[in-house]
């Protein structure tokens, strides 16, 4: 199995440092003032800037580790008959998508993978419905049923060809 573009890291990184700087600035100022009493945060993170550097650090502490494990498990490999992704850290998910099935493939590149020089292929299959969504940073698949995010450029050219070469061919083109 094919692992994703390096650079698809920052698409995790990023994400996970918008939710979890979330979570912890309304545990961290909201959680302990309501649990506790009014003094909490002073009592336990000196002041109101001592408290969001340490939510700084624990997001991108949190946030590192994160990236890193979703990149690592997110996997992805062309059978004879079929395209297999497999992602997830805690909750693994698998999916196949048979070339049969395939109707079109898409390559976005939103700003973030501009810049990292990345893109993400979206195939979208008959019969499949699903929200118009992006995503955060524009990488979403885009109401398609498989995508694979953070693939290199000369990669998703050349999974949108095979793809393509596979439609052609079942179609008698």
């Amino acid at each position: 199995m094919k692992n994703l573009h390096p650079g698809a890291k920052w698409i995790f990184r990023l994400s996970t440092y918008g939710i979890f700087f979330t979570i912890l600035f309304f545990v961290g100022f909201f959680g302990i003032n309501f649990l506790l009493d009014a003094d909490a945060p002073s009592k336990y993170f000196g002041n109101i800037g001592m408290s969001l550097i340490t939510i700084l650090i624990l997001t991108i502490i949190l946030g590192e580790i994160y990236a890193g494990l979703a990149y690592q498990f997110w996997k992805y490999e062309f059978t004879n008959t079929e395209l297999r992704i497999e992602q997830g850290i805690i909750w693994k998910k698998y999916k196949s998508i048979p070339f049969q099935r395939i109707q079109n493939v898409e390559i976005h590149r939103g700003i973030i993978a501009r810049i990292f020089g990345f893109s993400t292929v979206a195939i979208h299959t008959a019969g499949y419905s699903a929200p118009a969504y992006r995503g955060l940073w524009g990488m979403g698949a885009s109401g398609a049923e498989g995508s694979i995010p953070g693939v290199s450029i000369e990669e998703g050219e050349k999974v949108r060809e095979f793809l393509m070469a596979k439609i052609g061919k079942k179609s008698g083109l």
